[in-house]
């Protein structure tokens, strides 16, 4: 089942769809179903997200900004039109080098 606040046949602005708070990273789901999703990831610069592991195999790619995103403690930067793929399960990390938006597309494996 398939879930979202979008209406198939209608046209978004993406970066319009979230902004970033000073409190936390924020997110926001696109849609999502039993197979992965679209979720969108914006940051004030210096946010990070700690170490931790997606059940999915992921797509990352920067809308705005620059990402320093960090996999098996391998750092690789990601600037706005640029994007990274990564595996299931496999320790990340990620730091906002600057104001950035992301979007994440998982596909459960």
């Amino acid at each position: 089942m398939l879930n979202t606040d979008y209406k198939f046949g209608e046209v978004h602005g993406i970066s319009d769809q979230i902004e970033a708070g000073s409190d936390k990273v924020h997110f926001k789901q696109i849609f999502s179903n039993e197979n992965g999703g679209v979720v969108l990831v914006a940051f004030k610069a210096g946010q990070k997200l700690d170490t931790h592991m997606a059940p999915a195999e992921v797509m990352v790619s920067v809308l705005e900004g620059e990402i320093e995103f960090t996999i098996q403690d391998k750092a690789h930067t990601i600037k706005a039109g640029e994007f990274l793929l990564l595996g299931a399960d496999v320790p990340h990390s990620v730091l906002a080098k600057a104001d950035s938006k992301m979007m994440l597309v998982k596909v459960k494996p």
